[in-house]
């Protein structure tokens, strides 16, 4: 059997095709893949950033294995990550629910205020929730008092600090969450929902059976992109907290970021870079065929 031709038109169409997307390939491989790779490369070396680099083999991956402290990051960012990542979920959802319920002129300005502390940049959403958290003068604490509760440490307690810290990330992640949302519940026909209500099926039930089904690819991008930013959370953290008080929020990247530029570790550093990314990669990988299951 002779071999398919592929006509010029068709050709044409690919190199066109592979022309637009040539820059973001090269912005890939120089931006991501090659920083992997010298960071494996470093990870080989005992190196301090000011000095030649030193073969060290695999040193650096023997000793992460036996420091408590890279253990302790890693328990602390799973912690950060099953709280964080549900709950950013359900409020995201909910959210796009009630701005999809609004109508007129307030809906704009309601979605706009939602998405207000992902517009400005994240470390002076950070400060802002340092402001309201202050054990003195903080908003959240005077709001507090008007219930009867008394003052609360917050960022200052080894107890309150993490859920602190993740209560200012939801407050700035929110929003961006429920644009995507509201997006996707935008785009499901209103048929669906008039035969629905002819077979009885409204407000719970609807959401249930139609809404949530439909939402499955959505919430599968949310659930995905959320974790694996939760793994990576540091300049909010950094801002409010720096890994304190007595390293109670000192998440994995934070210690590496530590480690690097602090103690200038490098080639440490780079074996902890490389595992944070085996560890995200693994578990991207699992809650792709765990949620193409589900849809399956």
């Amino acid at each position: 059997m002779a071999p398919r031709r592929i006509s010029a038109r068709t050709r044409n169409e690919w190199f066109t095709a592979y022309g637009f997307l040539l820059p973001n390939i090269i912005g890939l491989f120089v931006f991501v893949f090659l920083p992997i790779l010298y960071a494996f490369y470093a990870s080989l070396h005992d190196w301090n950033a000011l000095s030649p680099k030193v073969f060290a083999g695999l040193d650096n991956y023997r000793k992460l294995l036996h420091d408590d402290e890279w253990w302790s990051s890693l328990k602390i960012t799973l912690l950060f990550s099953v709280v964080y990542v549900p709950l950013l979920y359900f409020l995201s959802l909910l959210s796009a629910l009630l701005m999809n319920a609004l109508r007129g002129w307030t809906t704009g300005l309601t979605r706009t205020l939602f998405l207000l502390p992902f517009a400005i940049t994240s470390v002076i959403s950070a400060i802002i929730g340092m402001f309201m958290l202050d054990p003195r003068n903080g908003i959240i604490n005077s709001l507090l008092g008007l219930a009867g509760i008394g003052p609360q440490q917050f960022l200052g307690s080894t107890s309150q600090a993490m859920y602190s810290v993740i209560g200012v990330i939801l407050w700035i992640n929110v929003g961006y969450n429920m644009i995507i949302f509201l997006s996707a519940i935008k785009e499901i026909p209103r048929d669906y929902y008039e035969a629905a209500s002819m077979d009885g099926a409204t407000g719970w039930k609807s959401f249930r059976y139609l809404t949530l089904p439909l939402l499955s690819e959505t919430s599968t991008f949310i659930l995905i992109v959320t974790t694996i930013g939760s793994f990576q959370a540091l300049d909010q953290i950094l801002v409010m907290t720096q890994g304190g008080p007595a390293n109670s929020t000192e998440v994995s990247v934070l210690y590496i970021y530590k480690q690097g530029f602090q103690f200038l570790n490098m080639g440490y550093a780079s074996s902890l870079a490389i595992a944070l990314f085996v560890i995200i990669f693994c578990l991207s990988l699992f809650q792709l065929k765990l949620f193409s299951r589900k849809q399956g």
